[in-house]
Formats: C-alpha cells, structure tokens, sequence
C-alpha cells in the first residue's frame, strides 16, 4: 500500500472471520483495494461491511470430471470436509440412522468423536468417493464457499446442504439438492431419508447439479472471469 500501486483483494472465508477480529485493519485494507474478489455472495456482503468498495463474486473452480461412476448398493451418504464443529459433523451423524450408511472423509480436532472416519483422503482420492455417494452431506454451519459441495455437484450427486452462507450460491432447493436451516438434525435427517429413499429423485437432482456446476464451476470459466477481473482493475 505505501508503494503506491493498485492491488485486487480476493477474500475464501476464514479470511473475513480474520477481519472481523481486527477490523480496524481489514477496513484499511479493504477500502484502498482497486478491487474485491469473493467467491460468494456472503463472504461480499461481509466484505462491504467492512468497507470494500468495489467488490466481484467469482467462487472457486473445480474439476468436472468427463464421466461419473455408478453409486453404490446399498446408497451411502458421503461427507468429505474438516472435523470440527462448524463443518456440522457432529450434527450429522445425529441425524444418521442406524441403517445410514455413512462414509466420513476428513480429520480435524473432532476426530476422537467420529471413530469410523477415512482420515485424511487425498484429493485426488476423492473421486471414487463421490462416485460411490448416492448423497453428500455438508452440513455446516458456516461456509465461505463450499468446495465440497461443488466438487459433488460436478459428480453429478445431489447434495444436501445446510442453508447458509455460500452454499446458497451453490445449492438451489429441490433443483440441484436439498437445504435445510443449518444445526437443525431433524431437517437434516429427513433430507438424507427422502434422497436416500427416491432413486429418480437423486438421478434428477443429480444430473442438474452436473449440470450447474459445468456452466458456472469449471477451471475454464472461473480462470477467465479472475483473469478478467484483474485486468479491469489496472
């Protein structure tokens, strides 16, 4: 900033809680910027609140793979995120059935609590996963962007998704997936035995978050909006 020169800010999520502890600093930061790039519309909201001026939402990009595998028998419901208590964890596996088929990707501070977690999985192990879940679960209770969510939408899985925060840019209800208010378990629970009951259902919803996230996720059209967004702010 003493240099004189313009500078774009692009802000994922754990960045705006960060701002929010100092917001002396964020408000200085934020209101030189040329520019504010958020990957969504929460996370813009929460950027002009701290006195951005210019602000573009651009979420984040994922990999559409060419072919999806088929689900596996009997339907599982997979989570793939952090094990902490504002991913939701342990909100689902409250609202998990007995009979639930639950597969559960990821550490965190609440690992002890979920004794049947993979552990950490490789990303370019998740794949398989996505392609076996019949649903994925995101169940959080706050969310900058949602990576999860996006990566099963481009395996053409329905997500069930609590509603807030960016997964509201990535989820439409009853169209791509299912919302649900966010810490609600029952809501949670009869989202997952709805999908996990209706094949068609899944196969509908799937096959429009594929879809959505090829129009508005791939690499190709997220690489340009940025690339664009740059040059606009010199």
């Amino acid at each position: 900033m003493r240099l004189g020169r313009p500078f774009v800010v692009q802000l994922w999520g754990t960045d705006v809680e960060l701002g929010r502890r100092a917001p002396w600093l964020a408000r200085r930061i934020l209101r030189r910027a040329r520019l504010t790039l958020c990957a969504s519309n929460a996370l813009a909201d929460a950027a002009r609140e701290l006195g951005a001026g210019e602000v573009r939402v651009i979420g984040s990009g994922v990999e559409v793979p060419p072919t999806v595998g088929e689900e596996a028998t009997p339907p599982e419901v997979l989570y793939a995120g952090r094990l902490s208590a504002e991913k939701g964890i342990l909100d689902l596996l409250a609202a998990a059935d007995n009979g639930m088929k639950l597969t559960i990707a990821g550490d965190g501070p609440l690992r002890e609590r979920v004794p049947g977690a993979l552990g950490f999985v490789p990303h370019d192990e998740l794949g398989p996963l996505y392609d076996r879940a019949a649903v994925v679960a995101v169940p959080s209770r706050r969310e900058g962007f949602g990576v999860a969510c996006a990566e099963a939408m481009a395996h053409g899985r329905p997500v069930v998704a609590s509603a807030v925060g960016g997964l509201l840019d990535l989820v439409v209800d009853e169209e791509t997936g299912l919302l649900v208010p966010p810490g609600d378990v029952a809501a949670l629970r009869e989202a997952l035995r709805r999908l996990l009951a209706d094949q068609e259902l899944r196969a509908r919803l799937g096959a429009n978050a594929r879809r959505r996230a090829e129009e508005t996720l791939s690499w190709e059209r997220v690489t340009d909006l940025t690339l664009q967004a740059y040059e606009d702010a010199l």
